[in-house]
């Protein structure tokens, strides 16, 4: 085993050697631009981009020709959420989301604010979980777009997809998801959960860094979209520029070994998840898991810590890169905005860990991660408060 080991599998993956191999050779070789289409070079290149599209498509049960491809999940969150309100803005102003949304969703739907739309920010329960009665009831008819995530990226919860789109569907709203965590790691159907809009993250998914893509419903009702980017009508007209193809090439390879390897690899990673919490919960007390265990991503644990600093926490364990899945700045650890929206408590909001395993981690990597973790914390506990007043300095008589 080597250290530094790697638990940080929700912020970025490595790239499956697989995926490498695949895409390697669109760096020197097939070098075409997929937009050239009076040579070899750019025949070869269009028919990679097409290829990968569908490998993606297949991944989610949609049609190939239903995928866009973009830089990331950021550029599809703002893609799908800008464009639906720009184009249907005489429809309606409002869109329907949560509080514990990616930035790239509420950051977008922060800045239609500004732009006279109405934004519902749904409450979660404390387990994290969207109440679809109370979703019910915030739909109105001006309403264009739920956009309600997957799974989320700092404790893995699983958002009742299927009925999130049955209810939308049947008010006549747009659904769009940001899938960025769960693409790859559980099963998506946008067809049987009626999903509209759909966000995908490459580097997520052992890919590259810099691709992702936006499913945009073409079948029954067809979404229409206001793009973002103007200049060449590259991808349907909704994403110009010049096509990312060895990024697409290795987004699509990695959909494709994610497809295959995903039954298996999420019982793996789900029972190396638990053989952590187990490990830690029969050494530790008051630790307290961060949202739903039995709807989660197979492979993320959040927990936090009563009676430790984080900072000294994170630095402690410096061989283990994880997550604490809250903004900090050197000085001063802010509370996570998703567990403040869960009603954890401001103490324990302040002190959680991300683990986020993934497809290269091992038990051996587990149980040290165990270790490492125990000790530090119970270290951190009999160490005196910082808060704790110091003893008065002693007193001397000048000569």
């Amino acid at each position: 085993m080597k250290v530094p080991i790697y638990l940080d599998n929700h912020a970025t993956t490595p790239v499956d050697p697989r995926v490498a191999e695949a895409l390697l050779p669109f760096f020197t070789e097939t070098f075409g631009n997929p937009a050239s289409r009076n040579h070899a070079f750019g025949w070869a290149a269009a028919t990679a981009v097409e290829n990968a599209r569908k490998q993606v498509a297949k991944l989610i049960n949609s049609r190939a020709k239903e995928i866009v491809f973009t830089s990331g999940a950021t550029e599809s969150d703002n893609l799908a959420i800008k464009g639906v309100a720009h184009r249907y803005r005489e429809r309606g102003d409002h869109i329907v989301t949560l509080p514990t949304e990616h930035k790239a969703v509420l950051d977008s739907v922060k800045r239609l604010e500004q732009e006279g739309f109405r934004v519902t920010y749904m409450r979660v329960r404390p387990d994290g979980l969207v109440d679809v009665d109370d979703l019910k009831h915030a739909i109105t008819e001006k309403s264009l777009l739920v956009s309600i995530m997957a799974a989320n990226n700092e404790i893995g919860v699983l958002q009742p997809l299927t009925e999130i789109g049955r209810l939308c569907h049947e008010r006549g709203v747009l659904f769009h998801t940001d899938a960025a965590q769960a693409a790859g790691k559980i099963p998506l159907d946008v067809e049987a959960m009626q999903i509209d809009l759909l966000s995908i993250a490459g580097h997520k998914m052992y890919g590259p860094k810099g691709v992702g893509a936006l499913y945009v419903r073409q079948r029954g009702m067809p979404v229409e979209l206001a793009p973002l980017l103007d200049g060449g009508g590259h991808e349907g007209g909704l994403r110009s520029g010049t096509l990312n193809v060895p990024g697409i090439v290795g987004l699509g390879k990695a959909c494709e070994v994610c497809r295959e390897l995903m039954p298996e690899e999420s019982r793996r990673l789900a029972a190396l998840r638990d053989r952590l919490k187990d490990g830690l919960l029969a050494a530790l007390e008051g630790i307290h898991i961060n949202g739903s265990l039995e709807h989660r991503l197979p492979n993320n644990l959040n927990v936090s810590f009563r009676g430790v600093e984080l900072a000294a926490l994170m630095t402690d364990l410096n061989d283990i890169a994880l997550s604490s899945g809250s903004a900090c700045t050197s000085a001063t650890p802010e509370p996570s905005y998703v567990l403040a929206a869960l009603g954890v408590p401001e103490e324990l909001a302040h002190t959680p860990l991300r683990f986020g395993l993934g497809r290269f981690n091992t038990e051996e990597e587990v149980d040290y991660t165990i270790g490492r973790v125990v000790e530090t914390v119970k270290r951190l506990r009999e160490m005196p408060s910082l808060e704790e007043p110091l003893p008065a300095a002693p007193r001397f008589r000048q000569a």
